[in-house]
Parts: structure tokens; C-alpha cells; sequence
């Protein structure tokens, strides 16, 4: 682990020497109020967390090579090890402004997208290297964490102060999968713990009462288990959730009207005029579990299949509605979307036939 984190160390300062020589000679850079929206968005996902990412997995790749690497817990311990690095180098080099609470803002919430981004595809590596498998776990995984992590770093450091508020259900999101990561590190070394804390003792108490779901439990609700999948269910379910995001966000626009917030006056150069927006997060977000409850207890089947699809299928409208319309309410859709599919479906987890 010690190894891989210096190995990181090493790799984010390649990285920062690389993505300043590729800004230099293209003229790009990830910040918006330097290049605009669009030069600082393919700088972005052409240049620079494609880099980032693949040089914590070659900060990895000596323990993939001597075996170290034999189940998803190793992956994602390395993995963290690999990210804390590669952290520790980009907060050294990496950045233009180093001074007032903007910068340490800043700095602490790249943290934890490093690791959890990390860990991500350090668990299917991990996972597909144990079990051998002939699908393309990791790297589906890996494309997808460029992208989700892309539009984090986009957040914390391409736009103003008052961006920093759209990571806080991003943060949220990382919760459940951060408890199934520590549970999955938990299992494996449960052997040499002898002593448990009254605070670990009474987590495993409540985890008996509510077992959390892990990943084999989800996709068989995923999985289309339950007869064939009907096409008219689905666009359904679409309706049913685009009226639910309307419904939450007006509640959120009545709610800015009743407390005397003006929605026009939002600007993400500071972090108070961009609070308003929380209202219309909060409508949103209560609405789509309900939504997904509505779509999958009309439906009266176990499977999630249906009701999810409906989901992805609502959120796809809306990023491509977003886009034509403003391109800047775009990339905040895009970065809130995985959460928003989570909430829905958690509702409709909940309202399946049992």
C-alpha cells in the first residue's frame, strides 16, 4: 500500500507536468471562465481524467503484477492508496489558487472523489482478476467512473464558488456504496478483529434489522425475471416520472416565492446566490422516489426492471431537453442524474409487489 501510494505521488505530478504541457499547446484548460463551457468540458473528458484516471491505475498495476490483488477488498485498498497519492501531488502542484477558504473548500471536496472514484474500479478489478471472468467488468467500470468523475472534478474546480453546492447530493450518493465498500473490507478481515467498539457492535446490530442490499440482491431486481418486458409500462412509467419532476420542482419554485427568494439572481460565482437552487433540488429529489413507489406498485411486479428503464428513460429526455435549452443546466443534470436514478429507484424498491 505504501508502495502504490508513492507510485501515485508519482504519477499525479507526470500528470500535472502533461496536462499543463497539452493545455499550452491546444489553448485549453478545465476552467470555464478561461476557455468557456465547451473548451473546458473536451479538455476535460479528452485530456485530463483520462490521464488522471489511467495513471492511478498504472500506480496499481506492479500489485495487479505480483498477485496482490486477489479479491475485490485488495482492489479497492490499492486503489486508495493509488488516489491518496495522486491527491497529494494534485494538491501540491495541481493548483492555480492556494490561498482563503475558496482553495481549501475546494481541496476538501476533491478528496473524497479521488477515492470513491478510485475504489470503484479498484472493486471490479479486484473482482474480475478473483473470479475471471469474461465480461468487461472493468472496463465498463472505468469508462464510467472518466465520466462520472469528470463531471465532479467539472464541479469543484472548472466553475465559481456556488457550483460546490450541486456536490452536496453527489456526497450523498457516495454514502450507500462507501457502507457497501467498508462492509465488503469489514467481511473479509472480520477474523482478525477480536475486539468491536459499542459504536460497531450496535452498527451490526441495526445492519441485522435492515440488511443492506449488495450488489447480487440488485441485479436480480434488475434482472427480467418476471415475465417479458412490456415497452407500454415503461413509457408509462416515463410520464409518470417527468410529472413528478415537474410537480417537485414547482413546489420548489413556490417555496423560493414564499420565502422572497428570486430564482433569476442565481449565479454559481457565489455560494449564497446559488443557494435558492437547494429548493428546487429538495422538490426534485422528494419527488422522484415517490414516482418510482407510484410506477412499480401500479405495475404489481417484483422486478425493478421495468420501473428503472422508465427512470434512465425520463433523466435521458431531460439532459437532452436541458441541452438545447441552457447547456450550463445540462452538466449540473448530467452530475445529478446517478443520484436521481438511485432515489427513484429506492422508491420503486419499495413499492414492488413482495
Amino acid at each position: 500500500m505504501v508502495a502504490t501510494f508513492l507510485l501515485g505521488l508519482v504519477a499525479g505530478a507526470i500528470v500535472h507536468v502533461a496536462i499543463g504541457r497539452a493545455g499550452a499547446v491546444t489553448g485549453l484548460s478545465v476552467r470555464v471562465t478561461e476557455v468557456g463551457e465547451t473548451g473546458a468540458l473536451v479538455f476535460l473528458f479528452l485530456v485530463a481524467e483520462p490521464l488522471a484516471e489511467v495513471a492511478k491505475v498504472v500506480a496499481v498495476w506492479p500489485a495487479l503484477l505480483s498477485r496482490r490483488l486477489l479479491c475485490a477488498s485488495d482492489g479497492i485498498l490499492m486503489a486508495a492508496s493509488s488516489s491518496l497519492g495522486f491527491a497529494a501531488a494534485e494538491m501540491s502542484w495541481g493548483q492555480q489558487e492556494r490561498s482563503g477558504a475558496a482553495w481549501l473548500l475546494r481541496a476538501i471536496l476533491a478528496l473524497p472523489g479521488h477515492v470513491f472514484f478510485a475504489c470503484a474500479w479498484g472493486a471490479a478489478l479486484g473482482d474480475a482478476r478473483a473470479a475471471r471472468r469474461s465480461a468487461p467488468i472493468f472496463p465498463l467500470t472505468f469508462v464510467g467512473v472518466i465520466v462520472a468523475h469528470g463531471l465532479y472534478e467539472h464541479l469543484v474546480y472548472a466553475r465559481g464558488p456556488g457550483s460546490l453546492l450541486a456536490l452536496l447530493p453527489l456526497l450523498a450518493a457516495m454514502v450507500p456504496p462507501s457502507l457497501w465498500m467498508a462492509r465488503l473490507l469489514g467481511k473479509d478481515r472480520a477474523a482478525s478483529r477480536s475486539v468491536r467498539s459499542g459504536l460497531a457492535s450496535r452498527w451490526a446490530r441495526l445492519s441485522e434489522a435492515f440488511p443492506p442490499a449488495n450488489l447480487a440482491t440488485v441485479r436480480q431486481a434488475l434482472a427480467q425475471n418476471s415475465g417479458p418486458l412490456n415497452v407500454w409500462w415503461v413509457l408509462f412509467g416515463t410520464l409518470v416520472v417527468l410529472g413528478g419532476m415537474f410537480v417537485g420542482v414547482g413546489a420548489g419554485v413556490l417555496a423560493a416565492r414564499w420565502l422572497s427568494l428570486d430564482l433569476a439572481a442565481v449565479d454559481d460565482r457565489s455560494v449564497l446566490s446559488a443557494t435558492p437552487l437547494l429548493l428546487l433540488a429538495l422538490g426534485l429529489f422528494v419527488s422522484l422516489p415517490m414516482s418510482g413507489w407510484l410506477v412499480a406498485r401500479a405495475r404489481g411486479r417484483r422486478s425493478l426492471l421495468e420501473p428503472a428503464l422508465s427512470v434512465s428513460l425520463a433523466l435521458g429526455i431531460t439532459v437532452v431537453g436541458l441541452g438545447l435549452v441552457a447547456p450550463v443546466a445540462m452538466v449540473f443534470a448530467l452530475a445529478l442524474s446517478p443520484l436521481a436514478w438511485v432515489a427513484s429507484c429506492a422508491g420503486a424498491w419499495f413499492g414492488r409487489t413482495a
